[in-house]
């Protein structure tokens, strides 16, 4: 029997859902498949839906091209589309390489079809097969084939496991290479490999070898088979029942001379690997430092054990019924056809007016391979048939001048492999359809559509209309209700109803959708502990919610002493404790879950306080002899109130979090040194207090010194902030008797020439530089005592 899944709206719905089915059911510019035969030739500027590409693959003037010839390429394909493999699988395809220097080579391979996400394997050597280094093979890789150029695939370089016996990682090039199943870094063993430029057990006889890429730098597509470089490859895998896997044959045309095309036998032996139940077929190439361009044309795909597939067997379908101005949905399942094929499932429906059409139409294998478009849509004076893009759903739109008539369709269903049955028809009554239903929830008016309810809330929907309805049904979300054949339902779960309502002939009417919304709350995310630092002063917990709108909610807060509090009740909060807040819609009732929070008001003052002095001394007014900008200044913390961290900022860009630092400026200058203290709470105060310094040096010049004694025996001006010094004693003839430069001398020791000096009066002059780059010049006369 035909399973009817849904029966769409009334008439004047039906343009609506009209344009939405041809959107997403009916497409004639690209389609889906499933399964066999696949066959494309890349032309017309556009490919089939299915057809995914990867890094620089691309179509271009009718073929897909993989990469271009430049350095570093890596491109990748694959037909989206599962193929079964119980009954094995061929595929055909003419490849050209040509245009560069040599580059890597491309490969063919199958994977599992359930590979949840595609990657394609190591590019290089690997020819987006195989793993590389520390790059992953191709997700669940079955089978690669690669047409070697450069010669990497062929050997174990790069990680590769196995390869051409004795050649280790040493390259191998013109080669074709069968690598075995890998996911991930394990896997994709050296199966077999041929040479085709070479000769011996693994080679070609000498003519028959040729190279894997038709022409060198320069070279154009070569795509007749008349013409020499011109490759074209067959790969079948025949089911092996008794060892397991495949029998793997390899051929390849190839034209040595003008119009002298050979078909080689490149690889003819089993391949014991169990394939998955389903596969998918792709190509990649790469380039490195060496370039070519690769290409891909006229693919295509194919059961491999044709003749032992049997054909769909498809039943005659009598007096269903379908209703008139309105969109009937069908389903041929399988009590409609039997599907005798392992692994079988229906790939496409397609419609005929009748049984001659259906024999008229030829058996190419690529024309079943698009479950033809033009068959797909049938136009009848009784309605429009249209089949869905894949399966056994069809839709039947009836004419209203056919009521009570009855119309008869003819139709083939063709499965997976590519097997069609033999017609059949679909006999379907045609029936007037009801009048209107609306949907009418109570307490309501007619044209409301939607209702907001708190989570649990219900509404009593209702199926209104003008006849008399015998059987209803009531859909959630576009999903059939469950005991729901009663013109009335509570609504209480979230989301859009519908109700279709049936006359006594079985025609549907469907009702608008009617929602029932459960508005989430808004998120509040308040911070868990709130302080408020300004001793007796409350805080506005308003400003602590993220988004705050009292214009379309309500929130309230609740107090340690189980007080409440309103939108504007939370201004002025003064009492620490625990709280909890809550927020509602205003339209609703039903409050959000309660967000706990604490609020802390301090009760200890925080007073920030500091004073300063020379490091070690204390020094600190002028009368003490003032702090020189060298001086290292302890800064003592003095403040009150329980600071539990320090903030100094001594106003020349250094910074210090230690209770009583101590910091040299280095320079002159008055500095706003800032303190700035934090409780436990986080509550924070600073204080500012300016500090001159004005002193970068001082020089103290004695008036005598006694050489003879063993205290101040030599004449040297003491100094504090001096960085170069020189001292010059003259006699009072103004002879100069002693010079010394640097900052380190002891001084003039009261002898000349090694013998002391007469008592008396001598004149000095001394030269200085601060440590700001002043210059200092002092003289006068000092006393020799003897």
């Amino acid at each position: 029997m035909i399973t009817k899944l849904k029966l769409f709206e009334w008439v004047i719905f039906f343009q609506k859902y009209f344009l939405m089915f041809l959107f997403s059911v009916i497409s004639f510019s690209s389609y889906s498949q499933l399964g066999f035969p696949y066959c494309e030739t890349f032309d017309g500027g556009n490919v089939q839906s299915n057809t995914a590409f990867g890094g620089t693959a691309r179509l271009l003037d009718g073929v897909i091209r993989l990469t271009d010839a430049g350095v570093d390429q890596n491109g990748y394909v694959y037909i989206d589309i599962p193929f079964p493999s119980a009954y094995g699988l061929k595929a055909s395809f003419e490849y050209y390489i040509y245009g560069g220097s040599g580059a890597d080579g491309l490969s063919f391979f199958l994977f599992d079809a359930e590979t949840p996400n595609f990657t394609p394997g190591g590019f290089g050597g690997s020819l987006g097969y195989a793993q590389r280094n520390n790059q992953s093979g191709l997700s669940r890789g079955y089978l690669g084939i690669g047409f070697d150029s450069f010669g990497n695939f062929g050997n174990s370089s790069e990680g590769k496991t196995g390869g051409f016996f004795g050649v280790g990682t040493g390259l191998v090039p013109n080669t074709v290479v069968v690598r075995g199943p890998g996911n991930g870094l394990t896997g994709y063993p050296f199966v077999v490999g041929r040479r085709t430029m070479e000769s011996g057990n693994d080679g070609m006889r000498p003519d028959n070898q040729f190279t894997i890429s038709s022409g060198g730098l320069n070279t154009t597509r070569v795509t007749d088979p008349n013409v020499p470089g011109y490759r074209k490859v067959f790969i079948e895998l025949e089911p092996n029942p008794l060892d397991g896997g495949y029998f793997l044959t390899v051929r390849m045309l190839v034209t040595f001379s003008p119009g002298q095309a050979q078909m080689l036998t490149i690889f003819d032996r089993p391949y014991y690997f169990e394939a998955p139940k389903n596969l998918k077929v792709g190509f990649a190439a790469s380039t490195g430092g060496f370039t070519n361009i690769h290409e891909i044309d006229n693919l295509t795909v194919e059961v491999f054990d044709l003749d032992g597939l049997e054909e769909p067997l498809a039943k005659n379908i009598d007096d269903k019924a379908s209703c008139a101005s309105q969109e009937n949905t069908f389903e041929i399942t399988l009590n409609e056809v039997e599907l005798f094929n392992e692994n079988s499932e229906i790939a496409c429906l397609q419609f005929y007016p009748s049984l001659e059409a259906i024999e008229e139409e030829d058996s190419d294998v690529c024309s079943r391979a698009k479950c033809r478009p033009e068959n797909r849509v049938l136009e009848l004076p009784q309605g429009v048939f249209r089949a869905a893009d894949v399966g056994g759903k069809f839709t039947f739109f009836p004419n209203p001048d056919f009521i009570d008539d009855t119309v008869k369709v003819y139709f083939t269903v063709t499965d997976n492999y590519g097997k069609t049955s033999k017609g059949k028809y679909i006999s379907l009554l045609i029936q007037e359809s009801p009048d209107p239903v609306s949907l009418v929830a109570e307490g309501m008016l007619s044209n409301v559509d939607q209702v907001r309810k708190c989570e649990g809330e219900g509404v009593l929907l209702r199926a209104d209309g003008d006849e008399d309805y015998f059987a209803y049904e009531w859909y959630l979300n576009d999903q059939l209700l469950p005991n729901s054949n009663v013109p009335e339902w509570m609504g209480v779960a979230p989301g859009r109803y519908q109700v279709i309502a049936y006359n006594s002939k079985n025609c549907p009417a469907a009702s608008a959708y009617f929602e029932i919304i459960n508005p989430p709350f808004p998120v509040i995310e308040i911070e868990d502990r709130i302080v408020g630092c300004e001793l007796g002063v409350g805080l506005d917990i308003r400003d602590y919610i993220p988004n705050y709108d009292p214009s379309i909610y309500d929130y309230e807060l609740e107090s340690p002493l189980g007080i409440f509090f309103g939108n504007e009740e939370m201004s002025d909060v003064q009492i620490s404790g625990k709280y909890l807040l809550r927020v509602k819609h205003k339209d609703l009732e039903c409050w959000s879950s309660a967000i706990p929070f604490e609020l802390i008001i301090s009760t200890i003052p925080l007073i920030p306080d500091f004073d300063y002095g020379v490091d070690s001394t204390g020094v600190k007014s002028e009368e003490e002899g003032g702090i020189f900008i060298d001086d290292p200044i302890r800064f003592e913390d003095l403040s009150k109130g329980n600071a539990v961290s320090w903030e100094w900022d001594f106003g020349d860009g250094a910074k210090s979090t230690e209770q009583n630092p101590v910091h040299t400026f280095g320079r002159k200058g008055v500095f706003q040194v800032k303190l700035t203290i934090a409780n436990s709470l986080g509550c924070t105060e600073s204080i500012i207090i300016e500090l001159p310094l004005k002193l970068s040096y001082r020089v103290m010049i004695p008036t005598g010194f006694t050489p003879t004694l063993q205290e101040n025996n030599f004449f040297r001006p003491k100094t504090k902030g001096i960085i170069a010094m020189e001292i010059y004693i003259f006699n009072l003839w103004g002879n100069l008797v002693f010079k010394s430069e640097g900052v380190s001398t002891l001084g003039w020791d009261g002898k000349i020439n090694g013998e002391l000096a007469p008592a008396g009066n001598y004149a000095y002059r001394i030269k200085m530089s601060s440590i700001e780059g002043e210059v200092i010049e002092e003289s006068g006369r000092l006393t020799l005592i003897r």
